[in-house]
């Protein structure tokens, strides 16, 4: 099997993290992997905010969890009032995919820089997550202000995150399997 194939084959969600920061040199390169992807007409509005500091990382999650409070949905009332949810596993990374809202492309663009995310750092041997949390709850008043703060623009929707880091070596790692009826072939 190739190097690429083989990259997009070990690929995998991890969920828990060591301390261990990801380096400036291999951020630089997974961003740099992020702005390589395709995006429609090749407009490119996305917008990449990498955040490696943990109390403002711990204050996106506060923020997230206030939203999730407000919210009619049980799990995620039950979420927003749990003392140990953190929606970014406590990764030491979260970098923040989000793009202009008016552009309808937006969603699959960002989509396609997460992937670029993902494969990149599985390349290096970083383990990542894709984190819908902070996506979720954006247009809530107190997680705009945060993440407007942070340097995400104002009129830009956060249409994903990815965590990065380093994740324990007793972590184990669920075999993916095709599920049944997912692939169909017109010749």
């Amino acid at each position: 099997m190739n190097e690429v194939l083989q990259n997009i084959k070990t690929r995998h969600s991890t969920r828990a993290y060591t301390d261990r920061q990801v380096s400036a040199e291999d951020l630089d390169l997974i961003l740099a992997a992020a702005a390589q992807a395709p995006s429609g007409m090749n407009m490119q509005t996305w917008h990449f905010t990498a955040v490696q500091n943990a109390d403002k990382l711990k204050e996106l999650n506060e923020r997230v969890k206030g939203a999730f409070a407000k919210s009619n949905d049980p799990r995620m009332q039950e979420r927003g009032h749990s003392d140990s949810y953190c929606c970014y596993y406590h990764a030491p990374t979260l970098v923040i995919v989000a793009a202009d809202a008016s552009n309808w492309l937006s969603p699959f663009d960002c989509a396609c820089a997460l992937e670029n995310i993902f494969l990149a750092a599985n390349s290096l041997g970083i383990s990542s997550c894709w984190i819908n949390q902070v996506g979720q709850t954006c247009d809530d008043a107190g997680v705009r202000a945060y993440l407007t703060e942070l340097g995400v623009p104002q009129n830009y929707r956060v249409y994903g995150c990815a965590a990065l880091g380093y994740a324990p070596a007793d972590v184990p790692v669920k075999e993916k399997k095709l599920a049944e009826g997912t692939v169909n072939i017109v010749c």
